[in-house]
């Protein structure tokens, strides 16, 4: 339909509208399609006030819509995806739930290959409060205004680390039944975690991803990186570091190479094997010869 053939082995960026209604069906259709091909992008950012956005294409303006750019030939475009949380407490496994609801969880404990012991089922909202009564008094003022949910993308992984979880907001919670709404869809059996966003650790997750992404390439390629994009949240920046050009200013420090980007109303990039729309986290697209 996009007239992009799997075999020449294209890299997509993909530049959407936020008012388009097929976000999620889009990504999903460019991996079904295209599932060894990486993909990142954003969504266009403005004002608060009124649909002042807008994607073009060849000349054209378009509203509410997506527009890409399938890379193809002498080219290779790496991916790194920093969602800026550090995961609190155990993770759970969803027993009930329902769209995006969850219902009820068991407390799991890691232990050898994929043997995982769960716990009695107790409600979401339960074990959150266990959870906060736990932490110190820092984590427990941060959990006021920065709590977030990670549901685990590899449903075969016995120990999870920060990077194996999707994170999503929570949106909500109902105290009669201890029920939890998160922004993605859960099904029993997936894992799930607590985490928790501020400034100090969506540094140290960026440096960490930067580190191991330069150490990494090191070794497998001699190439050199010849650019970089930076798909940036709105609510990362000055907003939350107190400083202009955190992010690029940190990436610099690990790849001279140029780099060019936009802050976004979301960001698109992998995590796993499958392409999802994030907020609150940066995505780089880092372009080099095959």
């Amino acid at each position: 339909m996009i007239g992009v053939h799997p075999q020449n082995d294209p890299q997509f960026i993909v530049l959407i509208d936020p008012f388009y209604g097929k976000i999620n069906d889009l990504l999903q259709g460019l991996d079904y399609a295209y599932p060894e091909s990486p993909k990142v992008g954003g969504l266009a950012s403005s004002g608060m006030m009124g649909r002042a956005t807008a994607v073009f294409c060849k000349g054209e303006m378009y509203s509410a819509e997506a527009v890409g750019v399938a890379l193809t030939g002498n080219i290779v475009l790496e991916t790194i995806v920093a969602q800026g949380c550090r995961p609190i407490g155990e993770p759970y496994r969803v027993s009930e739930g329902e769209r995006n609801i969850i219902l009820t969880v068991q407390k799991c404990s890691e232990t050898d290959g994929l043997n995982i012991n769960c716990g009695d089922e107790v409600a979401p909202l339960e074990a959150l409060q266990e959870l906060i009564a736990e932490l110190g008094e820092e984590d427990r003022q941060l959990a006021q205004n920065s709590l977030f949910v990670g549901v685990a993308r590899d449903e075969f992984k016995a120990n999870l680390e920060s990077g194996d979880f999707l994170i999503r907001n929570l949106m909500g919670v109902d105290p009669r039944v201890g029920a939890m709404a998160i922004g993605d869809r859960v099904r029993p059996g997936q894992r799930i975690q607590f985490h928790l966003r501020d400034s100090r650790t969506s540094a140290e997750d960026l440096k960490g991803l930067l580190t191991r992404h330069q150490k990494l390439t090191e070794a497998t390629t001699e190439v050199a990186k010849e650019g970089a994009l930076m798909f940036s949240c709105l609510g990362r920046g000055e907003n939350l570091y107190g400083q202009p050009d955190f992010d690029s200013n940190l990436f610099r420090e690990y790849f001279k190479i140029p780099l060019t980007g936009f802050f976004c109303n979301g960001e698109i990039g992998p995590v796993g094997n499958a392409t999802f729309l994030h907020g609150y986290t940066c995505v780089f697209g880092i372009l080099r010869q095959r």
